[in-house]
């Protein structure tokens, strides 16, 4: 493993930590990873990059030490000695460098650039090994073999942040300039105009898309068209957070409220503060954190879990989600009140098909980030590749083309873009997407259109219409029932295949094998009376 060229040629710093951490697991049960810089003269610890391979976010945030403890982490880093600590009780300098949302035990790295024969820039790294996971003594040699390219990437994007004016925290780290967002000049126009109209006022925003729409990527270009621009931006995912730990993680904890809070630890509207706190998936929230939620909202005040004295804070909210919060009111499974507090001002983003016309910058966009971070030369998108990408209905919309356009790039080598092949196209016949649910989302629309009778025949597909007969409307379960079954006598209780009952009713197969467990529909008795 050749970790310089990890970093070489890696074209941003997140960029060279993502592919750091990639390499690192195939020799390590690393799981994430955060880069600090320090400052002595505001005695912290600034984050440059952080990555992970995990399901929650790495909780990263500039980290302030007492005069005590930075002449302590000053000692550490002249003592040059590997640190690691198991469990979650930590103790020493591993407890207030380390990471809340790490749960496995961590490991803290030195980095000064003395060791290396060069003055300047000091720093650390803290890494997480996977929960359950163990690193054999033979293994300890590869984390000193990190000193170096880590050092060598805390002196690339110190040049880049000085260079560019950035701040090195990630939780402080709008740039000074907006990110460019593809598509605000055509399918995302009317979006922009309405961000552009409530991004320079403190007005709560609700982001309203399917899943894959960009709602953060939106919710981004609120904070940095407002006068916070320079202030945190904290996302927070409502959907993955435990029930037990929402309270600790939105409003913080002092020391020892519960088993294993061994300090006092911010909340996530406290870090906000003065900013925006981007709340993800806000449907996903239990309802006794609504209640909660909807008194600090009115309020600007939260009490820690623990805590006995309330604290004012200063925080602009953006919500977003993919579910329909009017039909939640109305089945009682989100608050009415935490409703009509949220959606002051909606934002509905469009699905990719309704924007078709920025697919072909989109893919661009995207091939050109997948090159860079893979380390294979740009290829521009030919035609037919266009063609391709147009033609395709993108249910999992923005994050499934990136994903795509991923494959494509290393399925070509850097040759071509492989898009017949990551879409797959002659591979696997595409289906829609198997997994049911009763859950309504934002855009789950069904049309008022007369019932009419289903006329089937050996040369006639099943799902063909008789203008000439209509049906009595009856319940959709007995409809869909009798559907289904005119379609197993036609095929003789095949489900797959060309001639298959799932092929002439247009759904994968798996689909139409739940829905028929349903409905209680053995498909055996089709083939024994055939």
């Amino acid at each position: 493993m050749d970790w310089w060229e990890q970093v070489y040629r890696a074209e941003s710093t997140m960029g060279a930590i993502q592919r750091l951490l990639q390499s690192l697991r195939q020799e390590l049960p690393v799981q994430s990873l955060v880069l600090y810089q320090l400052d002595p003269a505001q005695r912290a610890a600034n984050v440059v990059c952080a990555a992970t391979q995990g399901p929650i976010p790495v909780d990263v945030r500039t980290i302030r030490c007492t005069e005590s403890k930075w002449t302590e982490l000053v000692a550490w880093l002249d003592e040059g000695e590997v640190l690691r600590q198991h469990g979650p009780r930590r103790s020493g300098k591993l407890a207030y460098l380390t990471p809340d949302s790490y749960t496995g035990y961590s490991v803290g790295i030195p980095l000064r650039g003395l060791q290396l024969g060069v003055g300047g820039q000091s720093g650390l790294v803290i890494l997480e090994i996977e929960h359950g996971r163990a690193v054999r003594d033979d293994q300890w040699q590869v984390m000193e073999r990190l000193r170096g390219p880590l050092w060598f990437l805390l002196l690339a994007a110190n040049a880049k942040l000085t260079q560019s004016g950035e701040s090195s925290s990630l939780e402080e780290g709008p740039s000074a300039t907006k990110d460019i967002i593809v598509g605000a000049d055509s399918g995302l126009r009317s979006v922009m105009e309405r961000v552009e109209i409530v991004a320079p006022s403190d007005m709560p925003v609700l982001i309203l898309g399917d899943t894959g729409t960009g709602k953060e990527v939106v919710a981004r270009a609120i904070h940095q068209r407002s006068s916070r621009a320079g202030k945190p931006f904290i996302r927070v995912n409502c959907g993955a957070i435990p029930p037990e730990l929402i309270d600790s993680q939105l409003f913080g904890h002092e020391r020892g409220s519960f088993t294993g809070a061994s300090d006092q630890r911010k909340g996530w509207f406290e870090r906000a503060d003065g900013g925006t706190l981007f709340l993800d998936e806000i449907g996903e929230l239990p309802l006794a954190a609504q209640v909660r939620l909807l008194r600090v909202l009115q309020e600007h005040q939260i009490e820690r879990v623990g805590g006995e004295e309330w604290i004012h804070v200063d925080v602009r909210i953006v919500a977003a989600t993919h579910r329909d919060l009017a039909s939640m009111v109305h089945q009682r499974t989100f608050r009415e009140d935490l409703w009509y507090r949220i959606n002051m001002f909606p934002i509905l983003l469009p699905r990719l098909c309704e924007r078709i016309e920025d697919i072909p910058a989109l893919a661009r966009h995207f091939s050109k980030r997948a090159s860079a971070n893979f380390g294979l030369p740009y290829v521009e998108l030919v035609s037919s590749d266009i063609k391709q990408l147009i033609e395709y209905r993108w249910p999992g919309n923005i994050r499934e083309l990136q994903a795509v356009i991923d494959r494509a790039v290393i399925l070509g080598r850097g040759i071509k873009l492989d898009i017949e092949n990551a879409l797959g196209i002659g591979i696997a016949t595409r289906y829609e997407p198997a997994v049911e649910t009763d859950e309504p989302t934002f855009y789950e629309v069904i049309p008022e259109q007369p019932v009419r009778r289903i006329v089937e025949s050996a040369d006639k597909p099943a799902s063909r219409v008789d203008n000439e007969s209509e049906l009595e409307l009856d319940a959709l379960d007995q409809a869909i029932r009798r559907h289904i079954e005119k379609a197993l006598v036609l095929t003789q209780g095949q489900i797959e295949g060309k001639r298959g009952a799932a092929h002439f009713l247009k759904i994968n197969p798996h689909t139409l094998r739940a829905k028929m467990r349903k409905l209680g529909i053995d498909w055996n008795q089709f083939r024994e009376t055939s």
